[in-house]
């Protein structure tokens, strides 16, 4: 019996290795260039994600402020086009041509914002006092985006469900709620803890492709040090220790915005042409 059960250990370690060898080779962040681990192709990610966000959106209630929800439309809409310009000038356009873009303000105090696959964003009102205006707004939502340009939660998915052994379970379709669950967690769309629990580092991966994106859409840079500020601020100091915590600490979000803001402003730049 030990014997049988170091054999099977012995190939489901194996079969880790040929995924990650496998996967990690053919995928690579736009923008960063970073090689990830991606087991669950596009379509099967969107087709979730589109499912999910219809039933959160008939589960919560739009915002009537139609000034606030306007400007999370249009500021998503300006940072969508710059990034399909963006992939499209880059001959990565095919990553992108499922999305199926929708931008809606929800009605909840929490601090919060999530871009599903696809390119489903949501933002809570609670975030809105903080963003302050549009280039506020823009903060957000090119860090919300990002996630998604990155596939950070179908790179997230694809780690869960091979660390918990339910990747075939999964792709077969038969425990829909264990995909529901992981998704929502993956996406960040069940955190009540503020923004996406993604690692630190897809958070910082996310603030970078952020800053850009957002620069590209023609929105200045130097806003994103200047909201952080504004969430650490609201935080009251409440925030664990980073080594404690999925998201990078203020401070050092902060600094490394600070850091990029040089590269960003020559899109930005390039974008006021």
């Amino acid at each position: 019996m030990q014997s049988k059960n170091i054999k099977k250990s012995i190939l489901w370690v194996g079969f880790l290795l040929s995924c990650i060898i496998t996967y990690t080779a053919c995928h690579t962040v736009a923008v960063s260039g970073r090689k990830q681990l991606l087991v669950f192709p596009a379509s099967k990610m969107n087709a979730m994600s589109f499912e999910q966000y219809d039933q959160f959106l008939e589960q919560n209630n739009l915002s009537r402020n139609a000034a606030q929800t306007k400007i999370v439309k249009d500021c998503g809409h300006r940072i969508k086009d710059a990034v399909e310009k963006y992939m499209n000038e880059k001959g990565k356009a095919s990553q992108i041509a499922d999305f199926q873009w929708e931008f809606n303000l929800v009605d909840d105090p929490t601090v919060n914002a999530w871009c599903m696959p696809g390119g489903k964003v949501v933002f809570y009102t609670g975030i809105m006092p903080i963003c302050q205006d549009e280039t506020g707004v823009a903060v957000v939502m090119g860090h919300e985006v990002a996630h998604a340009i990155a596939n950070h939660g179908g790179e997230r998915m694809s780690h869960q469900a091979i660390l918990n052994g339910v990747l075939t379970v999964m792709q077969s379709g038969e425990n829909p709620s264990l995909t529901k669950s992981l998704l929502m967690q993956a996406t960040g769309a069940s955190s009540q803890l503020g923004m996406l629990a993604f690692s630190r580092k897809h958070e910082s991966e996310a603030d970078y492709l952020g800053i850009i994106f957002m620069a590209m859409a023609g929105y200045d840079p130097t806003a994103a040090p200047d909201f952080w500020k504004r969430m650490s601020a609201n935080s009251g100091g409440k925030t664990p220790p980073e080594f404690m915590s999925t998201h990078p600490s203020h401070d050092r979000r902060i600094q490394d915005l600070t850091g990029w803001i040089p590269e960003a402003s020559g899109y930005y730049l390039k974008s006021q042409r």
